[in-house]
């Protein structure tokens, strides 16, 4: 996903006249995401269990929330500029 960031950059720019500030902002925001969510997918992978599940494929739950987040942000922004 890692390669994926300088293409998204740009796109995501692209067109935002003098709003890309903030939306470069908002980019920059985003990597601390990816400082801060694989310690808590380690933090629960280390409790070994969560219920009767093992912590390793609870763990998951976290970057799919993260992807879930993404998906409905582009679907909301597919609505909006359909109108």
């Amino acid at each position: 996903m890692s390669l994926m960031f300088p293409t998204i950059y740009g796109i995501a720019l692209d067109g935002m006249g003098d709003d890309a500030k903030f939306g470069a902002a908002g980019l920059i925001m985003a990597i601390l995401g990816g400082s801060v969510l694989p310690p808590l997918q380690a933090a629960i992978i280390d409790q070994h269990t969560v219920g009767s599940m093992p912590a390793t494929n609870v763990s998951f739950i976290l970057p799919f929330i993260c992807f879930l987040v993404v998906f409905l942000y582009g679907y909301q922004m597919i609505k909006v500029t359909k109108k």
